[in-house]
């Protein structure tokens, strides 16, 4: 008999791809990962795992397990959320991890919502950047994230999660105010390829959009400086330190002194929000109120 506990160390170890990395996600040692797998290996009566100097790796007879692991980690998600809702599941705690102006943007307003109609559930908020809180749901550290599409991200159809859109919003130019274009109406990203640039650290999600907005306008930005912090950013651009690419939304009650903020020329980089939970629990009588909260600040945010 397969132990689901085991099926969800498998999982964990194919997602981060080493057993120190999958033990520091499910907040065991190393040795319990590596023997939980042994002890797997003993009930399948395969090798599931290659180890080597790059980390570890699933088998031909590890993935084909893995693609079953999904299945039954998705149904034990669905029994779990059938026998909440059976007990009616009125009262608990939900873990939502997302980006700073997500919070502000839709989970706050979300938690105002469920606190006025749903007083018996009790969110718990995590900042998390968009790209750390997708592998925080799989690891069930968390129950839902607030995310951003980016590349490498879990595709839509990942038989891991199920994916509930929010909310898309562009990116602005922000450059200084005696920058040459401040006085543009709108702002050519080409114009822009011998400038020096302010942006997100590489594997921000946001970094990615600005990258390849600029390589669409034919160039790579040279990032003179890097913060994960907007207001940092629109701080060092009214420095004259370079331009930048920020989401119209984290500009919204910021110090925009020294700057000038227009709407990029022609196709405007975009970044695209989601809620995402682990497949088989968005029914869940805690998840699913929240998701529909989630949904409805979104949707106060497009009026």
């Amino acid at each position: 008999m397969i132990e689901a506990r085991r099926l969800h160390i498998l999982r964990a170890v194919a997602d981060h791809r080493t057993v120190t990395a999958a033990a520091a996600a499910l907040y065991l040692t190393p040795s319990a990962v590596s023997q939980q797998l042994a002890a797997l290996e003993q009930e399948t009566g395969h090798r599931l795992v290659d180890r080597g100097a790059r980390g570890v790796r699933l088998t031909p007879a590890g993935e084909i397990l893995l693609t079953h692991t999904n299945a039954v980690l998705e149904q034990l998600e669905r029994a779990e959320a059938e026998l909440a809702a059976y007990g009616s599941g009125e009262a608990g705690t939900v873990t939502v991890a997302a980006f700073a102006t997500g919070i502000g943007l839709v989970v706050a307003p979300a938690l105002a919502a469920l606190t006025r109609d749903r007083p018996g559930i009790r969110v718990r908020v995590r900042d998390a950047e968009g790209d750390a809180s997708l592998p925080m749901v799989l690891d069930r550290q968390v129950d839902v994230a607030v995310a951003v599409e980016y590349r490498g991200a879990p595709a839509a159809g990942d038989p891991r999660l199920t994916h509930v859109p929010l909310y898309a919003e562009p990116f602005d130019a922000v450059v200084p105010t005696t920058h040459r274009l401040a006085v543009a109406d709108r702002v050519p990203l080409a114009e822009l390829a011998k400038d020096p640039w302010i942006g997100p650290y590489p594997g921000n999600p946001c970094h990615d959009v600005v990258v390849l907005a600029c390589e669409s306008a034919g160039f790579q930005p040279d990032f003179d400086h890097s913060s994960d912090d907007f207001r940092a950013v629109v701080a060092l651009a009214s420095a004259d330190a370079g331009v930048a690419l920020v989401p119209r939304s984290a500009l919204r009650g910021m110090d925009l002194t020294g700057v000038t903020v227009r709407p990029v020329d022609g196709v405007a980089p975009t970044r695209r929000v989601f809620a995402a939970v682990r497949r088989g629990s968005e029914q869940h009588p805690l998840i699913s109120p929240l998701l529909g909260a989630l949904g409805e600040a979104a949707e106060a945010q497009r009026d």
